[in-house]
């Protein structure tokens, strides 16, 4: 009974060995070198779709971060634990912080030599620290992965506590790094490798096809404008086109350049999940409430703080991932460093909206659209009024609000004028400060 039992095992596994001899692995490749935000994040949803599409037998991510946003490191995480297909990970000189928690996600760590993997403690924009609560969760996190895919959950711990001491591994008050020979030696990388190539042979797979992943010029786009930076950018040309239109109404190219950048600001994020229409509706109702305050509601109250405070929230809330009012994948983190980014962006707007709007018409290149030759009475020029010269430096009484425009009462006469800046209440006393373009300008006594 145990020869034929025997016989039976050596036939299985004879029949076995030359069935899946000369089978050629599908092997899919993707490559993540960037900073850890929403473009590594739709890189990696694209990869596993695609590798799924084409039945790859196995994945390969080929990674070098110094790390980035705990929220799309957590969303990496899971789309590669949760992968129907194993996925090995090729570290090229960097996996820290969000790069080491992929990696402990991966069924199989291979390293480059001199490369390094750790140091995945959760701090903030300035490089401090977060609290316990964000350190608490994300160590549980790193360990969970770490004993799904039977490595030491201690140490991986480790590299996010500095508290944690390991004999033989680390002392209290430092986290652990290590270097590729030290994961080998502790379980955290399979082998070092020079090369995918090598990291399969040594998986003991040697007939194989690579098949790269191939981004368009659509997932270019894209990257580009969800990136922190250039959203930062496209915020800034929305508020300075605004502040211009309202500082000088029926211009037209200001608004019309605030528009684009809206567009281009919401749109690749509504296409992410990322802006939903209840966001964006916040942003129009802020503008909504802006432009009535300046223009009809007179005085800057309730109407103009809410509408900043709703173009504040609808610009912010589009660059979190909230499902509704649901924030719990939302950490705190991210969601200030949202806020940071649409602050200082509409800080920066204003700002060099005020100094160009006085350099730029200075300048020679605009200096020459303004007449500068004389236009003599004897070469057939035709003075006309200018009486309104001689009121600059007068008093007078608003007759109506000024939002900008609206009219004056000088000496017992009525002329339109533009306050200078802001608004002017009716019945308010004013002085004429200039003449220009046939408007007076005046200001608030």
């Amino acid at each position: 009974m145990q020869v034929k039992l025997f016989a039976s095992f050596i036939l299985l596994y004879f029949l076995t060995t030359i069935t899946s001899f000369g089978q050629e692995k599908n092997v899919y490749v993707f490559k993540i070198a960037e900073e850890i935000d929403l473009p590594a994040w739709r890189k990696t949803k694209k990869a596993i779709e695609e590798a799924h599409s084409i039945n790859a037998d196995l994945i390969f991510l080929k990674l070098n971060t110094y790390g980035g946003s705990v929220l799309y490191a957590d969303s990496i995480s899971e789309k590669i634990f949760r992968a129907k297909i194993p996925v090995y990970v090729l570290i090229e000189n960097n996996a820290a912080s969000a790069g080491a928690f992929i990696s402990l996600s991966c069924d199989s760590i291979y390293m480059l030599s001199a490369s390094t993997i750790g140091a995945a403690t959760v701090v903030n924009q300035e490089g401090e620290k977060m609290a316990e609560k964000y350190q608490s969760y994300f160590r549980k996190k790193i360990r969970a992965k770490a004993e799904a895919n039977g490595r030491n959950p201690r140490i991986a711990e480790a590299m996010v506590d500095e508290t944690i001491a390991i004999e033989g591994v680390t002392e209290e008050g430092k986290l652990i790094t290590f270097t590729t020979l030290e994961a080998i030696e502790h379980g955290f990388c399979e082998a070092q490798v020079e090369s995918i190539e090598e990291a399969l042979k040594r998986a003991g797979i040697n007939d194989y096809k690579l098949s790269f992943q191939q981004l368009n010029e659509i997932d270019s786009i894209l990257d580009l404008l969800t990136s922190s930076a250039f959203s930062g950018i496209l915020i800034m040309i929305i508020m300075g086109g605004i502040y211009f239109e309202l500082q000088s109404p029926g211009i037209g190219f200001p608004i019309l350049a605030s528009f684009i950048a809206a567009l281009l600001y919401f749109a690749p994020h509504y296409l992410e999940g990322l802006a939903e229409n209840w966001e964006i509706l916040l942003f129009i109702g802020g503008v909504i409430l802006l432009v009535l305050e300046v223009f009809i509601i007179p005085g800057f109250g309730v109407a103009g703080i809410l509408g900043i405070i709703l173009i504040l929230t609808g610009l912010t809330l589009s660059l979190v991932g909230n499902v509704g009012l649901e924030f719990s994948p939302v950490n705190g983190d991210e969601l200030a460093q949202a806020l940071f980014t649409v602050i200082v962006s509409m800080v920066l707007s204003i700002s060099l909206s005020i100094y160009f709007g006085v350099k730029v018409l200075n300048s020679k290149l605009f200096g020459n659209l303004i007449l500068e030759v004389s236009q003599n009475k004897e070469d057939g020029f035709i003075a006309v009024d200018s009486s309104e010269f001689e009121l600059i430096g007068r008093e007078g009484i608003t007759t109506t609000i000024l939002r900008p425009v609206g009219k004056v009462e000088i000496d017992g006469t009525v002329y339109d004028a533009m306050a200078e800046t802001g608004y002017i209440e009716k019945g308010e006393r004013v002085t004429v400060q200039k003449f220009e373009t046939a408007q007076l300008f005046v200001r608030k006594v």
